[in-house]
């Protein structure tokens, strides 16, 4: 049984724009998790850090609950199962939900948006094979913000102050972070994008949290569709608070396209539509849809058995089975 969240869901949403952007803005790049996790494992330090952020993310949030992530209502073998599809199938379509639903579809990206129709309609035939019959209907809507939605909220304030700091001090600055010296004077630029990095994906797992999203239950709930007693619309309203506010400052607020932090711009501007993207993203709707999983909730739920001890090993497995699938893909 899942209750709706339209409030928190919606903040939650709205937060989740303000990280994608300010690593746009500060590094060029794009907030993509399931990326994140396969360069990590490649040994890529941005990979890394990033990752690691999700879970620092995820273990402050289990501090402030004091309590682990929600029971995900798949077996071990399915769970096993649907993290290997989505690893395979983020891999061949390079993104998944905060890649291409997120941030793609923020920049009206026409890869993003056929591969977020292809995987959204593949996870809710998905959900309809495997979950449809066990879903008892859904509670009424709850309005209310409760004691730990607040501390979230609040919480989002410090990696969100973070990112802005680091915006003021590379503005500020006289120096090219490309080019300036190790005088002793500035860090390596690289440090700052670290940072950068660092900072965005707290703030991310922590709005994620908020929005009630990290429970695959709501996930798969939703990918009932409204016809479906069980139907929980808490991430139609997290869509509604994040790629509206995402849109309107990628279009408007970008800048120069040229990240203040240095380095590349690597927002991608087009590209085809091919089969790989359609394939992967059909693999992942599969895994997605047969879990209520994808990266950016496990890994921070990962945190937050990590802080509490409960719940630890489905964690493990789902993100296990996650990066061997990914590594079938060079």
């Amino acid at each position: 049984m899942s209750t709706p969240t339209p409030l928190a869901s919606f903040l939650g949403g709205f937060g989740l724009a303000l990280p994608v952007h300010s690593l746009l803005v500060l590094n060029g790049s794009v907030f993509g998790i399931s990326g994140f996790v396969h360069r990590a494992v490649r040994g890529n330090k941005e990979g890394l850090i990033a990752t690691a952020g999700l879970i620092i993310g995820g273990i402050i949030i289990g501090t402030i609950e004091g309590r682990g992530p929600e029971t995900s209502i798949s077996p071990l073998p399915s769970l096993l199962l649907s993290g290997f599809l989505v690893g395979l199938g983020t891999k061949l379509s390079n993104g998944c939900t905060s890649g291409h639903m997120l941030a793609g579809l923020s920049r009206f990206s026409k890869r993003s948006i056929a591969a977020t129709a292809t995987f959204f309609c593949t996870a809710v035939a998905a959900t309809k094979l495997h979950h449809s019959p066990t879903f008892i209907p859904a509670n009424p809507p709850d309005y209310n913000m409760n004691t730990t939605d607040k501390t979230l909220l609040i919480a989002q304030t410090v990696p969100l102050i973070a990112s802005v700091l680091l915006y003021a001090y590379a503005s500020m600055s006289s120096h090219n972070p490309d080019t300036s010296s190790n005088s002793g004077q500035h860090k390596s630029p690289s440090v700052f994008r670290l940072v950068a990095l660092l900072s965005t994906a707290v703030d991310f797992a922590l709005a994620l949290r908020l929005s009630n999203l990290t429970d695959p239950k709501k996930v798969t709930a939703f990918l009932l569709l409204p016809f479906h007693p069980a139907f929980d619309p808490s991430l139609a309203f997290l869509a509604i608070g994040a790629i509206p506010i995402g849109a309107a400052l990628y279009h408007f607020f970008r800048g120069p396209e040229k990240p203040v932090l240095g380095g590349p711009w690597a927002i991608p501007k087009s590209g085809n539509v091919d089969t790989e993207l359609l394939l992967g993203s059909v693999l992942f709707g599969i895994g997605w849809g047969a879990s209520g999983l994808c990266p950016g909730p496990v890994v921070i739920n990962l945190g937050r058995a990590l802080a509490t001890g409960s719940q630890l090993t489905s964690w493990l497995s789902w993100s296990v089975s996650f990066i061997a699938g990914g590594l079938c893909v060079n």
